[in-house]
């Protein structure tokens, strides 16, 4: 008697993504320093058919929600958490601008654990080249 292949989640979310027949996701990551050149990516990516997801907080300009720093501490813990579930989510991983950060050089990795594809707009910048 054969046993059936039990789906792990993230093949149950690529199965999914097929039978909803939904176009490539692509994450965006990169310092919020290169908030213009994602705005930009974001346009150019969607003309070309794909879903896009990026950081959705720029917690370099003022704003109340991170005014203090224990909040801001807080809140930086749970962006990061909640980029790398944008990571999960994503088919492949742009990664915007001429700089890497500690950030984003470890979202880079994680892609990069999880079979992820990335592409740079600076590929001068892959800290993998």
């Amino acid at each position: 008697m054969s046993h059936p292949h039990l789906l792990t989640p993230e093949e149950k979310l690529a199965d999914a993504k097929r039978l909803l027949n939904l176009p490539p996701i692509v994450v965006i990551c990169g310092s919020t320093r290169f908030l213009s050149e994602m705005n930009e990516a974001d346009l150019r990516e969607t003309a070309d058919g794909r879903i896009v997801v990026k950081p959705g907080c720029d917690m370099k300009s003022p704003h109340e929600l991170w005014s203090d720093p224990v909040d801001a501490k807080a809140l930086k813990v749970r962006l990061d958490a909640l980029h790398r579930a944008k990571i999960r989510l994503a088919d492949e991983v742009l990664v915007v601008g001429d700089y890497i950060g500690d950030s984003t050089r470890a979202e880079i990795a994680y892609a990069r654990s999880l079979g992820k594809p990335v592409r740079f707009t600076h590929p001068v910048v892959d800290p993998d080249a």
